[in-house]
């Protein structure tokens, strides 16, 4: 899920060497996944009324279901 997020972003970024994604998994089975851009690039990731991180959460829920989890994105 993770290379998912950052392959995603990467995509996007005007500046893809500063696009970093953490993973942290919980007991719940829940992943936490990280998003860090450079602010430059912030706006192209969230996107329009946040309809491209919206997409992007819709993607990596589709990908957790598939691997039995939860998944949670946060753009910092």
């Amino acid at each position: 899920m993770k290379d998912l997020v950052e392959y995603i972003a990467k995509s996007i970024a005007s500046k893809p060497d500063e696009v970093t994604v953490t993973e942290e998994t919980n007991d719940e089975e829940v992943t936490l996944i990280k998003l860090e851009v450079a602010p430059e690039d912030k706006g192209k990731v969230i996107g329009r009324q946040g309809r491209v991180a919206q997409s992007i959460r819709l993607l990596l829920r589709v990908s957790a279901v598939k691997n039995g989890t939860k998944a949670i994105l946060e753009i910092v």
